[in-house]
């Protein structure tokens, strides 16, 4: 049985469809494959997220990948607040890049070079 989405999730989906094609920044989150309406989460932490009606869900999909230590972790959340203290995007290239990338090169062998991109478009890009 698919549960309908709460009043204000409601709201927010039938605003969103006057401003973002479908309602929605990525087909997925449509839920038309399932007949159903998206809930709009409000705040999440550790691995449950909270919709804007006040429901709770266990987050089985963890943003597909990124948060796989939960919402809001507090380690995650302290080096998020130390790298903003330090500046957001400085549009040149930083030294933490380097030291990423070497990590990353160590770490798997067949690694020669490592190229950080924003999307999955850019790094086609990249390599086009």
């Amino acid at each position: 049985m698919i549960q309908s989405t709460g009043i204000r999730s409601h709201e927010l989906f039938e605003q969103a469809k006057q401003v973002t094609p479908g309602g929605v920044h990525s087909p997925v989150r449509a839920f038309r494959a399932v007949g159903g309406e998206p809930f709009f989460v409000e705040s999440a932490r550790g691995p449950m997220l909270r919709d804007v009606d006040g429901r709770e869900y266990v987050d089985y999909v963890g943003s597909w990948g990124p948060a796989i230590l939960g919402h809001a972790h507090p380690e995650i959340v302290e080096a998020v607040r130390k790298a903003a203290d330090r500046g957001m995007s400085y549009g040149t290239p930083h030294e933490g890049e380097v030291v990423l990338a070497s990590k990353i090169c160590r770490a798997i062998p067949s690694v020669e070079k490592v190229r950080f991109c924003s999307s999955g478009t850019e790094a086609t890009m990249s390599c086009v």
